[in-house]
């Protein structure tokens, strides 16, 4: 009997999945499922306690559900990446297995991992890969020279015009195979921290991710555009965590939404949020277009320049959220508390880390990381670059958000603030922003610090500090 392994990664899910689609087409072969938890290399990617225990869970999950169509999930742990090609080639002589299914992932790490196993597997077993966790391939969508777009508008133009061409088509879950599996057995725990998630934020599940989808593409991607910058409203999908567990597929949040909202590629309701997608698609592009990305290193060479401050003290109020800005604060603590964060706050906290305190953005883009129940190399180091300037389409080095004024447009009254800090609970609307000068004159003590760094001076010193750069 032909024997089929699919090696499940980022794509924990049985719906849309085109690995283990191609391996169940031959409705007479013999399909097992394999999951490597490879904790010291998740450990050397900083990855969140929370997803930890998110990734435990649908492993938890995608055991059943595969069970239930006659496939077995092996979970194994393996030290790192460097320890999966020896493991690979061992289990596939002990099952006799012929061919190897498995989706791609992007990150360098990962693709060296992909070609070490294929290369000690050989001509024994077959291997196929996919693009899974994209719309189109890396290198699909690119300038009228083939090389890979730099800045995302004529890059997202470019994409819709091919998406105009075809769609790429969402796959069945597979059918049961012919054969009666016992109750899938307890899986053994990952070594590796985790963390309890707010299911309320996050429910487990598949299916439950499903459900999110379609109730978000009924009506709230109608109005993504209007309150998506309001952190206090919930106006986003919080899909971000399945996407990048791959518990969702980017061709299932296409298709629902063209569904429920089929002018969104013409530029109609639901637009918005397609623009969101695809700037998801332009990291990913970059990561392969661009593997220095993966090594740390910022796309605009002369930004490596900038000499950052060195300010302990400063870092970590910015990560344990006392930095005397309320709108900072109220962010990282909603960070550190849920491992997620709204994104219009992503770009406040990373501008404020990098601009106000200047702090190293790798600093930042790794304790994000460490605490994001979400974290995704390409989104979250492109979105730290774009912060930082030293990105591909990154803000330019002389923007810079004054965190008081972001606060006052985002959170006029405060509810977010609020919420998140409430230590000012009593603070008037009038002062929410500031305050500090509301303790003052009330001649008060309030329980929160005052600012660590004055922006005006901390902008002029930044400023500075890339001009030297640049002219080096």
């Amino acid at each position: 009997m032909t024997t089929h392994l699919v090696w499940f990664r980022n794509d924990l899910r049985v719906n849309d999945n085109l690995a283990l689609a191609a391996a169940c087409r031959d409705p007479h072969a013999r399909v097992v499922g394999l999951f490597i938890a490879t904790p010291g290399q998740w450990r050397q990617h900083d990855m969140a306690p929370r997803q930890a225990e998110f990734i435990w869970q649908h492993v938890q999950s995608l055991s059943h559900a595969l069970a239930q169509r006659g496939i077995e999930l092996r979970v194994h742990e393996v030290a790192d990446f460097n320890a999966c090609a020896e493991y690979l080639k061992s289990f596939c002589e002990q099952q006799h297995i012929d061919a190897l299914f498995y989706n791609y992932q992007y990150e360098l790490n990962e693709r060296q991992r992909d070609a070490a196993v294929e290369k000690a597997l050989g001509r024994d077993v077959v291997c196929q890969g996919f693009d899974d966790s994209v719309l189109l391939p890396p290198g699909s969508v690119t300038t009228g020279n083939h090389e890979m777009y730099k800045v995302f508008t004529p890059f997202s133009k470019a994409f819709i015009k091919r998406l105009h061409e075809g769609l790429p088509e969402c796959v069945p879950a597979p059918k049961a195979r012919e054969i009666t599996l016992p109750e899938p057995e307890i899986l053994r725990e990952f070594d590796y921290s985790r963390q309890p998630i707010d299911e309320s934020l996050f429910p487990i599940g598949e299916q439950q991710a499903i459900n999110q989808l379609r109730q978000f593409c009924r009506q709230p991607v109608a109005d993504y555009e209007q309150q998506r910058d309001f952190p206090a409203i919930d106006g986003t999908s919080r899909l971000s965590a399945y996407l990048a567990t791959g518990v969702l597929s980017p061709r299932q949040c296409l298709h629902r939404l063209l569904k429920e909202h089929p002018q969104a590629l013409e530029g109609g309701s639901g637009s918005i949020w397609l623009n969101e997608l695809i700037w998801r698609e332009f990291y990913r592009h970059l990561l392969v277009a661009y593997p220095k990305l993966c090594r740390h290193q910022p796309f605009i060479s002369w930004t490596d320049n900038v000499v950052w401050r060195q300010d302990e003290s400063q870092f970590l109020a910015w990560q344990q959220g006392k930095t005397g800005f309320p709108i900072v604060d109220a962010a990282m603590r909603q960070l550190n508390t849920t491992g997620w964060m709204h994104n219009r706050l992503r770009m406040v906290v990373a501008s404020f880390l990098v601009k106000d305190l200047l702090c190293d953005w790798r600093r930042g883009e790794r304790y994000f990381m460490s605490q994001l129940i979400d974290g995704d190399l390409a989104a979250n180091n492109g979105g730290w670059q774009w912060a930082a300037s030293t990105g591909t389409d990154a803000a330019p080095y002389f923007r810079i958000f004054n965190p008081t004024t972001q606060g006052e447009r985002f959170d006029a009254q405060g509810e977010f603030i609020r919420r998140w800090l409430p230590e000012l609970t009593d603070v008037p609307d009038k002062y929410i922003h500031t305050p500090w000068v509301w303790a003052e004159k009330q001649q008060l003590k309030l329980d929160y610090p005052r600012p660590i760094v004055e922006h005006k001076q901390a902008r002029i010193a930044t400023l500075a500090a890339y001009e030297a750069a640049r002219k080096s």
